[in-house]
């Protein structure tokens, strides 16, 4: 039997308790098999996204739940680890809606797009900078100072001009500081973004975050953009919930935003998705964000987890087919598809 006292020279001092552990009691439910087995299945998605960019629009549930908001933000950290330089863009609607009931102010949508009053514009500019972006930088900075809140209007990152005079200070991007973002991720610091713009006309104007992540993304040259939703992603037909996609293209899904082939509340999404995928972005994801770890899910597995769409043909056949030489081969054929294939129009 092991004593109790120190060994000579050690730093330990004796307590009366052992150090000693039995594997039995730290065995993972997982088998050591499917434990390598998912390290492996990782490794060829780790080395297509390591050094490059991705921007991660952030809202829904995984914003709200707090356990959710947790998994979100570590699944952040361990990209980050993994060399990966993310942008997250955000929104804050279910903050915005309790803040105007608190001060007896409408709640109105037009289009799926918020009415905005100029004392509608101070709340959101209230909630979304002062706010919900302070609370995720936050969370963030508890794995370590990697996280920055960015204003939309801080160095001019999303300059916007009026929408439609009758949403009121609701605004079009007219260009995004690509710029500033990208000297903070050389900093190693991720950018948190919220959709507060700067106006042409010296005001404000509150964006979309679906809209404004797909344009921050086309306009850093992203590798992917990827939109959490509450949802598993897009349907061919919402009521049948077999008719979920996992793979499209670029072409098809511009078909289906002009035929009104989608839900309504998922128009925004994809036509965002087709704003980064034209703007140079190589594919865009759509998927649940209540689903704990989905953006490790979606990005580090072979399986996946929401809709892909891709901007080439040839990255659409490599997903839905894969490769004979296996996932690595595929993998490695991504990384210059880009290079030959002009975007699909």
């Amino acid at each position: 039997m092991f004593q109790e006292d120190a060994l000579p020279g050690s730093p330990f001092v004796p307590t009366g308790e052992f150090y000693m552990k039995y594997a039995r009691d730290r065995r993972s439910p997982i088998s050591n098999e499917q434990t390598a087995q998912l390290l492996f299945e990782a490794l060829p998605w780790i080395k297509n996204l390591t050094g490059k960019t991705i921007v991660i629009k952030y809202g829904g549930a995984a914003m709200v739940d707090e356990q959710l908001r947790r998994d979100v933000m570590a699944d952040i950290l361990l990209l980050k680890i993994i060399g990966v330089n993310i942008v997250i863009v955000h929104g804050g609607g279910a903050a915005i809606n309790e803040a105007l009931s608190h001060y007896d102010l409408p709640v109105e949508f037009k289009g799926g797009q918020r009415v905005t009053t100029p004392e509608v514009m101070e709340i959101v500019r209230e909630v979304l900078v002062g706010k919900v972006n302070q609370e995720l930088v936050a969370a963030l900075n508890q794995h370590g100072n990697v996280a920055v809140g960015v204003s939309g209007t801080d160095a001019g990152t999303i300059v916007a001009e009026q929408l439609d005079p009758e949403l009121g200070r609701v605004g079009k991007i007219s260009r995004v500081n690509a710029d500033y973002l990208e000297s903070l991720m050389r900093g190693e610091y991720i950018p948190v973004v919220a959709t507060v713009a700067q106006g042409e006309d010296g005001g404000f104007f509150n964006i979309n975050a679906d809209v404004a992540a797909g344009a921050v993304a086309a306009a850093v040259h992203a590798h992917k953009a990827i939109f959490l939703t509450d949802v598993d992603g897009l349907y061919e037909d919402f009521s049948d919930k077999t008719s979920l996609i996992s793979n499209l293209t670029l072409e098809e899904a511009e078909e289906m935003i002009e035929h009104g082939d989608i839900a309504k509340g998922m128009i925004p999404k994809l036509q965002s998705c087709v704003t980064a995928l034209k703007g140079g972005v190589f594919r865009a994801h759509i998927i649940n964000g209540t689903t704990p770890h989905a953006l490790l899910l979606e990005l580090l597995t072979d399986a996946g987890l929401g809709t892909v769409i891709h901007s080439t043909r040839v990255a659409y056949e490599l997903d839905r087919e894969p490769h004979p030489l296996g996932t690595f081969a595929s993998r490695l054929a991504e990384n210059i598809d880009g290079a030959g294939e002009e975007p699909v129009a």
